[in-house]
C-alpha cells in the first residue's frame, strides 16, 4: 500500500507564502504513479489544485495556475507545492494524492488536475489557513 506523509503547511497571510511536501513510499518498482493535491473546504466540493507525472507534465487548477507551482523529485519520491500569492479562498485541508499513471500518452496531461480528487492513495491532510 503507498504510504504518503504531508508536512508544512501552516499559517500565512493574504498574499503570502507557503510551501507543502510530501514523502511518498511503497511504489509498486517499475510503475510510473502521477502525484498531486486536492484541497477540502467545508460546505464545498472537494478541488483538484495541482498534478504531475513522474516526466514533470503538470496541470493546475485555473484557481491558483501562476500562483501554485507543482514539482517532484522522483529519486526521493517527495512532491513538493510551492503555494505564492495566498489568498483567503486557498484555505482548507490539502491532500497529497498519488495513483498508477496508465495514460500512454504523458503529454496529454491536461484534465489530470480534475481526477486527484478519485486518486486510490492519498494523505492524511494537512492545513493549511489564510487571513486577510
Amino acid at each position: 500500500q503507498v504510504q504518503l506523509e504531508e508536512s508544512g503547511g501552516g499559517s500565512a497571510q493574504a498574499g503570502g507564502s507557503l510551501r507543502l511536501s510530501c514523502a511518498a513510499s511503497r511504489f509498486e518498482k517499475g510503475q510510473s504513479y502521477a502525484l498531486g493535491w486536492f484541497r477540502q473546504v467545508a460546505e464545498k466540493d472537494d478541488e483538484g489544485v495541482a498534478a504531475i507525472d513522474d516526466e514533470g507534465n503538470t496541470d493546475y487548477a485555473r484557481s491558483v495556475k501562476g500562483r501554485f507551482t507543482i514539482t517532484r523529485d522522483n529519486n526521493k519520491n517527495t512532491v513538493y507545492m510551492e503555494m505564492n500569492m495566498l489568498k483567503p479562498d486557498d484555505a482548507g485541508t490539502y491532500y497529497c494524492v498519488a495513483d498508477r499513471d496508465h495514460r500512454t500518452n504523458k503529454r496529454a496531461i491536461e484534465g489530470l488536475v480534475d481526477q486527484t480528487i478519485y486518486f486510490t492513495h492519498r494523505g492524511r491532510g494537512i492545513p493549511v489557513t489564510v487571513s486577510s
